[in-house]
């Protein structure tokens, strides 16, 4: 069984993704902010992370920096509703350059989520 790791500071999201993949057979681990996904991920590594861009402490761009400096060919999915002033298109193409494997802006739909998650853990 393949494991995910989500990133997201909004709990409401946070939690929604995490029912939506575990019903689709995955196991699911959950973080609140960038610090604490890379340090569960250091803790229990996850054969996906799904992480949002605009977080407190450390934001997705730092976070998917540290963790492909710590594994190159993890897959990443990046997502972002944007924030205050800040289109989400422009936080999700930084995010691509920082390693993303894939962008989705908020809101996605559950088919969109996991035709990426599949695609990516069964490529």
């Amino acid at each position: 069984m393949a494991r995910i790791l989500i990133i997201e500071d909004e709990r409401q999201v946070r939690e929604v993704l995490k029912q939506m993949l575990e019903k689709a057979g995955f196991e699911v681990d959950t973080a609140n902010n960038g610090s604490e996904g890379v340090q569960r991920f250091k803790d229990n590594p996850a054969d996906l992370v799904v992480t949002d861009i605009l977080m407190p402490e450390k934001d997705g761009l730092e976070t998917i920096e540290e963790l492909t400096n710590r594994q190159s060919d993890l897959p990443i999915i990046a997502i972002s509703g944007g924030g205050p002033g800040e289109k989400a298109q422009f936080a999700l193409d930084l995010a691509q350059l920082c390693g993303a494997c894939r962008i989705l802006a908020k809101p996605f739909s559950r088919k969109e989520i996991l035709a990426v998650v599949h695609e990516l853990i069964n490529p």
